[in-house]
């Protein structure tokens, strides 16, 4: 890996936590699990720091949105 970035939004209306991950590679291999394994992480740690406060959060909507380059070229997540 070249680079990850790891980003997290807070939404106050719907009381929520959006987290985003960016992985980069020059090798020949994607990096997908990586990303996700990025965003797990994130929110689990969310989860740790805030589960004093409210033990029923859930993780959702956890996805690739887009991937670039590799064997199978460019691809993004129908909207």
């Amino acid at each position: 890996m070249t680079r990850v970035a790891v980003d997290f939004e807070t939404d106050d209306t719907n009381s929520s936590v959006h987290c985003k991950a960016q992985v980069e590679t020059y090798g020949k291999t994607g990096v997908e699990m990586e990303a996700l394994t990025a965003v797990q992480v994130g929110l689990l740690t969310v989860y740790d720091m805030c589960k004093a406060v409210d033990r029923g959060m859930v993780m959702t909507d956890i996805r690739v949105m887009e991937k670039h380059g590799g064997k199978s070229g460019d691809w993004s997540a129908a909207s």
